[in-house]
């Protein structure tokens, strides 16, 4: 009986697959590094709220590491970076091996949900100035009401100067929020309906002043003492909102959550803490066998459309700018050659299995916390529409190269097939003919507030990011 025993042990441990938690594989010295790694991706969380924000403090930190633009470089510098107005950023390190042989490419974006301001948002009613917004990506309304918010962006005025405006961050500035109404009034107005109905978008208005301009005899007094205020701080007038890009974000800070402190729970984790990874990854590895390529995207959140969406043509741009610093011409030809031949991983987030809802989920296929960074095989939604969907191959080599490695991780879908699904920037690089894979941090509350990760994965998000650039 014992020997039957021993036998099938034997045989689960050889054939059965089995998921691993990160801290029964980590040691000491292991779990210190990812809750060191996690101390700087907070401090990055507070200081890259918008994309605007995340393409500065990552241009910041690549120059530091002695990234910079090729025309700095004299046609000798190895580590590049192009910017692509001030919204994405990609950089590159030239490899060992010739670029024709495709290069390593990782892209995340840096854009959140959020609620931006009308182009003319500001009014009074009831002696109260008050913002209306449009909200950008998919959120749930109600989640913004009753908390406080942070104003970010920045104002471009008639003569082109361009005013940066950040309020409500910093210890005694003050915030903004949008009152919820009271439960003793909401029974018919909010409580009969379906909860995404319950809150307006047009009620998403932001409480933005009360004092009244001291003559009694103007008219909207309180709108204009807030317009006063406005052109005495920073110099604007009511028309400028026309031309600007403000956006209201929590303004909450990262923060460890659980005893433990396990846990890092912030705004806008989706995707920077995909983006956060692959930039230190990057900085990293300085003599990669490929070149090495990093790509910050915006606009994902909105279908990836626009002029610095994973749409646009900055990759290619960027290619050429590579290739002339590996001393080649950057013909059509050779760009497309080059991106047909190269491996990419799409750097984006996954959902993780709430214990409160593991209704929706499918717990063999659909990632876990704790378990690792994530490989997504495809994602889109229903039968597989609207997504990119990995070759066997690709899958068996990424596997292979983050088992020999050591990296813990798991393979998961975004959910039931019929309960919803979701899209990355995948596919949008996969149109070139390239090799690519989701490959992202599993997260709890995802685009809500307050998004929640294992400390544990992120860290393991890092270190399959840094190996893929090491190859071979």
């Amino acid at each position: 009986m014992e020997e039957i025993k021993e036998a099938t042990k034997k045989i689960e441990e050889k054939v059965k697959l089995k998921g691993k938690l990160v801290w029964d594989k980590y040691d000491e010295s292991r779990a210190k590094e990812a809750f060191s790694f996690a101390e700087g991706y907070k401090g990055f969380l507070g200081d890259a709220k918008t994309e605007r924000e995340a393409v500065g403090e990552i241009l910041k930190s690549a120059q530091g590491v002695g990234f910079c633009a090729p025309s700095e470089g004299e046609g000798n510098n190895k580590r590049i970076y192009r910017l692509n107005k001030d919204k994405n950023i990609g950089l590159a390190t030239l490899g060992e091996r010739p670029i024709e042989e495709g290069l390593r490419i990782i892209v995340s974006h840096i854009d959140s949900p959020r609620l931006d301001l009308k182009q003319n948002p500001l009014y009074e009613e009831l002696d109260m100035a008050l913002l209306r917004t449009h909200y950008y990506g998919g959120i749930k309304k109600y989640q913004w009401v009753a908390q406080p918010l942070a104003l970010h962006g920045v104002v471009v005025k008639e003569n082109g100067e361009k005013v940066r405006i950040r309020i409500g961050e910093e210890e005694g500035e003050p915030v903004f929020t949008i009152c919820d109404l009271l439960p003793h009034l909401s029974r018919k107005v909010q409580e009969e309906k379906k909860l995404k109905e319950a809150i307006e978008g047009e009620k998403l208005t932001i409480l933005a002043g009360h004092l009244p301009y001291p003559d009694q005899g103007a008219k909207e007094r309180v709108k204009l003492r807030i317009l006063e205020f406005l052109h005495q701080h920073y110099g604007l007038v009511e028309e400028d909102f026309l031309s600007a890009e403000l956006e209201l974000v929590p303004a909450s800070k990262a923060r460890d959550v659980g005893f433990d402190r396990a846990f890092v729970a912030s705004y806008g984790q989706d995707d920077r803490v995909c983006a956060y990874a692959s930039l230190k990854a990057m900085e990293e590895v300085v003599a990669p066998p490929y070149t090495t390529v990093t790509i910050f995207m915006d606009k994902e959140e909105i279908g990836s459309e626009g002029n610095t969406g994973a749409k646009s043509r900055f990759l290619e741009l960027f290619l050429t700018d590579i290739l002339k610093a590996a001393g080649k011409d950057p013909g059509d030809t050779l760009v497309r050659e080059i991106l047909f031949n190269s491996k990419a991983l799409s750097a984006d987030v996954t959902a993780g299995i709430d214990p409160n809802y593991k209704d929706v989920h499918e717990a063999q296929n659909n990632a876990k916390i704790g378990y690792g960074v994530c490989l997504s095989k495809f994602t889109g939604a229903g039968g597989k529409y609207y997504s990119s969907d990995a070759s066997a191959e690709y899958v068996g080599e990424i596997r292979e190269l983050f088992n020999r490695k050591d990296i813990t991780w798991q393979m998961g879908e975004l959910g039931k097939v019929d309960e919803g699904g979701g899209g990355t920037v995948a596919k949008y690089l996969a149109v070139h003919g390239m090799d690519i894979i989701d490959c992202g941090t599993p997260l709890l509350g995802m685009h809500s507030p307050f998004e929640v990760a294992s400390k544990g994965d992120i860290y393991e998000t890092f270190r399959a990011y840094r190996v893929f650039f090491e190859g071979e």
